[in-house]
């Protein structure tokens, strides 16, 4: 396998700017989580990559080399806006779309048989997709990214709406295509997923990446913040004590940023005054923390 790049990508809608020389690297085997507000660019991202837009200027590779139309018909995509036949059943669909991809009858047959029975459709081979329930259409749209055995995966919000158990195949089967080498780039609004899929992740604003990284990488760059709860104190006991920068409620306590210069026992000794103080821990902060604290304010609105 080899590793799909995004290589300095620039998109103009008119006056906005989707994408702004835009650039990262998927690897052979990665996982790479793809979040950002509505609006950032991500499926405009994915659109290019797989061939439906054109880029102002920029490009995608694969292996080191510009993506051809050769190299695009080996990738498997998954749109956010579905694209399904409604009268075809769920079979035919397959089939068909595995011969546009160049799969021999029998071939295309073969992976059907062997999807729809992956993906818990087996039942639902001979009914048309619109008599489908969304989740199961959301199954049909994975098996058409998956039938020709793709080299590459894009999939874009390929979790929107499914129930737990759906999500749990649909990790399942990205994270086995990733064990056998493919580069899967997948784009979604559900942060804890992508903490627990991803390898890397990278966090688009405004057509650029505003971080990329491991999570690890991720959370050593966020602001630690200390996870406060004081008993009796009044709400706004923080802003008493100049070693406080911010604050901001947090289940049943105070998250609290320290200025530059400070530490933990300035701010206990200032709480200690206010109540009694029952918890008093470092707060690592999650993917949901720093995707706010990296996309706010809100961004506009070209997808």
């Amino acid at each position: 396998m080899k590793p799909l790049e995004i290589n300095a990508l620039s998109k103009r809608y008119g006056e906005r700017v989707a994408l702004d020389s835009l650039s990262f690297t998927v690897p052979p085997g990665e996982i790479f989580g793809f979040v950002g507000s509505n609006g950032a660019g991500k499926t405009t991202t994915m659109r290019i990559a797989v061939g439906v837009l054109q880029a102002d200027s920029g490009e995608v590779r694969y292996g080191g080399a510009p993506v051809d139309v050769h190299d695009r018909a080996s990738f498997g995509y998954m749109p956010e806006e579905r694209g399904l036949y409604p009268k075809m059943t769920v079979a035919k669909h397959l089939i068909y779309l595995g011969r546009l991809h160049g799969m021999s009858s029998a071939a295309a047959r073969e992976a059907m048989l062997r999807w729809t029975e992956r993906l818990h459709l087996a039942e639902r081979r001979d009914s048309t997709i619109d008599s489908l329930s969304l989740g199961n259409r959301q199954r049909v749209q994975l098996a058409i990214a998956l039938v020709h055995d793709p080299d590459v995966l894009i999939l874009d919000e390929p979790f929107s709406g499914l129930d737990p158990i759906a999500v749990q195949d649909m990790a399942q089967v990205i994270k086995e295509k990733a064990a056998d080498g493919v580069p899967v780039l997948f784009s979604s609004h559900q942060l804890d997923l992508v903490e627990r899929l991803c390898d890397r992740v990278g966090v688009i604003r405004q057509g650029r990446l505003a971080a990329c990284g491991t999570l690890d990488e991720l959370h050593s760059a966020g602001t630690a913040r200390l996870d406060m709860q004081v008993l009796g104190a009044p709400d706004d006991w923080p802003a008493r004590c100049a070693a406080v920068a911010s604050f901001t409620p947090h289940d049943d306590g105070v998250l609290i940023e320290l200025a530059p210069g400070h530490d933990e026992n300035a701010v206990l000794e200032e709480a200690v005054r206010h109540g009694l103080v029952r918890r008093l821990t470092w707060h690592r902060p999650t993917l949901t923390d720093m995707f706010r604290d990296l996309l706010e304010p809100t961004e506009g609105t070209v997808r």
